[in-house]
């Protein structure tokens, strides 16, 4: 079975406090929005104490237009890939030796908060000393359900192709996206839940022999679901000034009818049972969310607690948030033999399952 051999975040360098994001939202939209006060009760609900954001807060009270914007996601975005990518490669808490950028075969690279071609991918490509034969695979608009994916990708690649190595990269800089003349409550929900983060994945085929110091998770299997007729739940709206946010308040009430059933056969197919999981490493896509999860899987809260705990240090960062769940549970005590899903839901509306078992 491929196996994901080792993980890393990178934090962007700008690191705020809620409370301080609660004051610049109130300072930006004074006026504009009824009974704003009661609005700005979400930067205390969603109990995220800080965020990590790539320009710092004075960046927020400027007018800035797409082609700033974007020029600025293709930089930083590439600079911050590299950090994550020679962290993943060198990583010495999974790794007993460093892995050969020309031993990487295939880069998928996950990203949906600004645009560019060619893909970032090429960009860091040029910067790094990766094979002139490596497959690229970018994968852009899956928003949150980004990092499922990728992983979900990389293990069709590496079953495909046994002998080889990908790395899955995951980076948004969502708080290039914040809009202050958008005064809807979608763009206040996502002012106070977004953040910026980068991480990445090594994932191998059966046929890879790498030493590792700890048992490592083996991706038995993966499965998608898509809901038709849900193009409205989350996703983009592309205007002159940039991408403006389009986020349902109907997500936690979809995920907890939706997302119990999908589950379920998804382990049924697979042979084993809710039961079995001893480990649950869902994206935190916000409180709510994560309250839905429990409701649709009767799980308790232990169950999300690792996911609670990204979502308290870092918000939503979106595609990368749930390798940093999965970053987590890969440096705590997961023993050989036990089970653990990965999941993750996004724009479409669309969910991503990753069945995983910790080997040696």
């Amino acid at each position: 079975m491929p196996k994901i051999v080792s993980v890393s975040t990178y934090e962007p360098p700008y690191s705020i406090e809620q409370s301080n994001l609660k004051l610049l939202t109130k300072e930006l939209f004074q006026d504009r929005f009824h009974q704003l006060d009661r609005l700005l009760n979400v930067f205390e609900n969603g109990e995220i104490q800080s965020r990590q954001f790539c320009v710092p807060v004075e960046w927020y009270k400027q007018e800035h237009t797409f082609e700033e914007r974007n020029n600025l996601y293709i930089e930083l975005a590439t600079k911050f890939s590299v950090e994550a990518i020679n962290r993943c490669v060198e990583n010495q808490n999974f790794l007993e030796e460093p892995v050969s950028l020309e031993e990487i075969n295939a880069i998928i690279f996950v990203s949906s908060s600004g645009i560019s071609t060619p893909s970032i991918d090429a960009h860091v490509m040029n910067l790094m000393k990766f094979s002139n034969r490596i497959k690229r695979i970018p994968i852009w608009g899956l928003g949150c359900a980004g990092g499922a994916s990728g992983i979900s990708r990389a293990f069709d690649y590496c079953s495909a192709h046994p002998k080889e190595k990908v790395l899955v990269v995951c980076v948004e800089l969502c708080s290039l996206t914040f809009q202050k003349n958008d005064y809807s409550k979608s763009n206040l929900v996502g002012a106070s839940l977004f953040a910026d983060g980068v991480a990445c994945a090594l994932v191998c085929g059966d046929e890879v022999t790498i030493q590792t110091k700890k048992p490592i998770p083996s991706i038995l299997n993966t499965a998608s679901n898509w809901m038709p007729n849900s193009l409205d739940v989350m996703g983009w709206e592309i205007k002159d000034d940039g991408l403006h946010v389009i986020f349902s308040k109907d997500i936690p009430s979809i995920i907890s009818n939706w997302l119990g059933p999908f589950i379920q056969e998804f382990l049924s197919e697979n042979g084993i049972t809710q039961d079995n999981l001893l480990h649950f490493i869902a994206h935190p896509g916000g409180k709510k969310v994560l309250k839905a999860y429990e409701n649709a899987l009767n799980l308790t809260e232990d169950f999300t607690a690792i996911s609670r705990e990204v979502l308290r240090s870092h918000g939503n960062m979106s595609s990368p948030t749930v390798l940093y769940v999965l970053e987590k549970f890969m440096l705590g005590d997961c023993q050989a033999g036990e089970y653990g899903l990965l999941a993750a839901l996004g724009p479409g509306f669309s969910g991503e399952t990753v069945l995983l078992q910790w080997r040696d």
